[in-house]
């Protein structure tokens, strides 16, 4: 699975006129039983909820007062986010005899047109609040917190990244979460901006467009996460301008190129992708080439052999990227070291969806054809990992089978798709020649 939580908004999309159908409850239960994470991101207040919803004990998280609240129904700990409203403030609005009006943890709510009174009492107490609508209703908050940042504190317990987290709902506050997951859903029933922020609207609304995203991600998963918050890009074909990209949903991707013409600087620049949108990614390196790299943590030198426990560990959290260097493993028992470290890896995506990129360079030496026919622990589809070899020729060929995208480098760029088609069985492509120079040859 790469869809591995579903985050949705309550009133409008998961309810109407504030009550959950039973299809819908039963559909919920059908996608928690895939072993997904369900999370309500909601602006209503926890005890409100727990009025209208008893079965929320169904998600795994809850995010309410619009974001500055994280509920967890499990063990009922309740975790805030966000600083309680001033008493001024609240005392103020009383005064001035504003209803309804309801006193949250952080949050204070009413509805229009009262927001004309509220925002005359902040700007009389000088305070930094925000006021944040909800079709009718009126939220007022601390500067900062919204359902995207509750969100976000959910995940870090859940350990999960927000690329895997399909997020649907239908109002105002809903833009800032729709945004930050990586496939944001509008109900049929959504206003039409949110519909605009909104990678897809469902046919069916509230419930009903609820239950058919729920079919679609236990039918489909990763299928309906192949949009461009998801893809890297690397380029414009020289030719007709169009954009070319890396998907984490496609195969394996091999870069190769002869030595020193540039094969680290190109994934050093994939790396600074990925950190600009919040990819995690993991390299194997066995030459000591990417210790450098900013936004890593380093795992192993010279000296010392890299620690299994300490890259779990390091992965584990969704915001750490990982280089294993291996020179401080002798350079005939790397590639045992590798083939030790993949299954573990490999767990760890089935579990999290990360890390969503494994750079493996040296590819030759740590997949070697040599060793077809043992286990690499490495699915077939080699979904979002990147070979980096100067030598695809030596490169297990049950491996780049898995190979989707190739990426040559130099003068003889030709040749490596020539390497690579005889090593997978594939006929030539018409017209391969080199790149220009500072360019690549991408084939897909």
């Amino acid at each position: 699975m790469y869809a591995l939580a579903l985050a949705t908004d309550y009133d409008g999309t998961l309810a109407e006129n504030g009550i959950v159908s039973d299809a819908t409850r039963a559909a919920l239960g059908r996608l928690k039983e895939t072993g997904r994470k369900l999370i309500m991101v909601t602006g209503r207040e926890l005890a409100d909820l727990e009025s209208v919803f008893p079965e929320l004990g169904i998600f795994d998280k809850v995010v309410a007062e619009n974001g500055a609240l994280v509920y967890t129904p499990a063990s009922k700990e309740e975790r805030i986010l966000a600083p309680a409203p001033p008493a001024e403030f609240v005392d103020r609005l009383m005064i001035r005899k504003i209803a309804p009006l309801s006193i949250g943890r952080s949050v204070v709510a009413t509805r229009e047109p009262n927001e004309t009174i509220v925002l005359e009492v902040i700007k009389d107490l000088g305070l930094e609040l925000e006021i944040i609508f909800n079709k009718g209703a009126v939220m007022v908050l601390p500067s900062g917190v919204n359902k995207a940042t509750g969100l976000a504190a959910a995940l870090e317990d859940l350990g999960l990244s927000a690329h895997n987290v399909v997020g649907i709902g239908d109002a105002e506050n809903d833009h800032a979460f729709l945004r930050a997951v990586g496939f944001g859903v509008a109900v049929a029933n959504a206003l039409p901006k949110v519909r605009e922020t909104a990678g897809h609207v469902t046919n069916g609304a509230r419930g009903a467009g609820v239950r058919e995203l729920i079919e679609g991600l236990i039918s489909h998963d990763a299928a309906l996460l192949d949009t461009a918050r998801q893809r890297i890009e690397i380029g414009a074909d020289d030719g007709s301008g169009a954009v070319m990209h890396l998907s984490p949903r496609g195969g394996g991707v091999l870069l190769a190129g002869t030595s020193g013409i540039g094969k680290s600087t190109l994934a050093t620049a994939l790396t600074e992708r990925f950190v600009e949108q919040g990819f995690q990614f993991c390299v194997l390196d066995p030459e000591g080439d990417y210790e450098e790299l900013e936004d890593v943590l380093v795992v192993g030198d010279a000296k010392s052999p890299p620690s299994s426990r300490e890259i779990f560990d390091l992965l584990s959290k969704p915001s750490n990227n990982v280089a294993v260097n291996m020179l401080g493993i002798k350079t005939a028992e790397r590639p045992n070291a590798f083939a030790k470290l993949l299954p573990e890896l490999a767990a760890l995506r089935a579990r999290t969806g990360r890390p969503h990129w494994l750079i493996i360079d040296e590819a030759h030496h740590l997949l070697p054809h040599a060793r077809d026919g043992t286990s690499f622990a490495l699915p077939k589809s080699l979904s979002a990992t990147i070979l980096v070899t100067v030598h695809p020729d030596l490169v297990s060929r049950d491996v780049l089978a898995g190979v989707d995208t190739v990426l040559a480098l130099g003068p003889e760029a030709d040749k490596v798709v020539e390497s690579f088609c005889a090593a997978i069985g594939e006929d030539v492509p018409q017209g391969v020649v080199p790149p220009p120079e500072n360019k690549v040859l991408y084939w897909n």
